[in-house]
């Protein structure tokens, strides 16, 4: 062909050229809207959520100051391979605890995530809260599918899977939302993670654990007295690592807390913690049943959760700070870190 004709076959070329060209730049678009959490909000499989390098381009957007550290709990070999020092007792520390610590870990043995959700490329996580908003959202189905659902403390699922779904990985508890027996409300590979605000909770797993006579007084150092019989499997139990809640508290929150300080400390609640631990551990990271009532109102008469009957005037001595951490689930939000499974306000 001659050098003349190729000039002119050229031309031609460029129509079918710019319009591939278009068409990648729109599909494109198109899939990242969606990875930022689009209109879509019912994945067909939680392999839908993951968008490989969109997913990657996303965590790099995102001006976090975490360091996306997936050792979530507690293990054995932390004291005895490397220096675990702590200057914090708990909930921020270890300091003080070590010896209750060290019993519960030689029983319970096993300090990991199973293998076939650790091995994923990509995880797609869903903490359901346990606000009244999740209620006759019909999710059940659609919460299902995401490799990890974590579930917050006595939180029920029996009667309510149409809503909340019944599958549970990991269940956020302490002492005092712990059911007397998990296997009601979870299933049996549920890890049933404890989350140590104080020496009483870990005194309070050892002595569960290991059968001992109960000696601990029900009556000091709880708000309400935590089962005397629990009938958790030893095997699934974990000690979430202290240093999730303290950095909830000083990267999340920006809680300022001194030690030493004589006020009544603010602690970040559970579900801020667990939004925060799956921030570390997952790829995608979506949300249901967070949000309280805002209009006085609605706080006297609505209720607070998707079960019971308790109102935000239960919730009036608690050491948590709620408007603040719901300015941090707005910035998670509007950040395109966290995303809604329902509208909220």
């Amino acid at each position: 062909m001659s050098q003349k004709a190729t000039k002119i076959w050229w031309p031609r070329l460029l129509p079918v050229l710019l319009f591939f060209v278009t068409f990648v730049m729109f599909y494109c678009s198109y899939a990242l809207i969606q990875s930022y959490g689009g209109t879509s909000k019912s994945p067909s499989s939680s392999k839908s959520l993951c968008g490989g390098w969109l997913t990657q381009k996303k965590w790099e957007s995102l001006n976090f100051n975490i360091s996306r550290r997936t050792q979530l709990f507690m293990k054995m070999e932390d004291f005895f391979w490397r220096q675990h020092l702590s200057d914090l007792a708990l909930p921020y520390g270890i300091k003080g605890s070590e010896l209750l610590l060290l019993k519960v870990l030689a029983v319970t043995t096993n300090y990991h995530v199973p293998a076939n959700i650790e091995n994923l490329e990509c995880r797609t996580c869903v903490v359901i809260g346990n606000g009244f908003a999740i209620k006759n959202s019909s999710l059940g189905s659609i919460i299902n599918k995401y490799d990890v659902v974590i579930r917050l403390n006595d939180a029920p699922v029996r009667g309510y899977e149409e809503d909340v779904g019944n599958k549970t990985t990991m269940r956020f508890f302490y002492p005092e939302s712990a059911f007397y027996n998990p296997g009601l409300d979870n299933e049996p590979d549920t890890l049933m993670v404890l989350v140590p605000f104080k020496q009483q909770d870990l005194r309070w797993l050892k002595e569960i654990l290991y059968n001992e006579k109960r000696v601990l007084d029900v009556r000091k150092g709880f708000w309400k007295p935590p089962p005397q019989i629990w009938l958790g499997d030893a095997s699934k139990v974990r000690v979430l690592d202290p240093h999730f809640l303290h950095q909830t508290a000083v990267k999340l929150l920006k809680i300022n807390f001194h030690p030493k300080s004589k006020q009544i400390p603010v602690h970040p609640t559970t579900g801020i913690l667990a939004i925060f631990v799956a921030l570390n551990y997952c790829d995608v990271v979506h949300v249901a049943g967070f949000g309280y009532p805002r209009s006085k109102s609605q706080q006297q008469q609505q209720p607070i959760h998707y079960y019971g009957y308790a109102t935000m005037k239960s919730m009036k001595n608690s050491y948590h700070d709620l408007n603040h951490e719901a300015e941090a689930l707005k910035r998670l939000e509007d950040s395109g870190a966290i995303l809604y499974l329902h509208p909220h306000l």
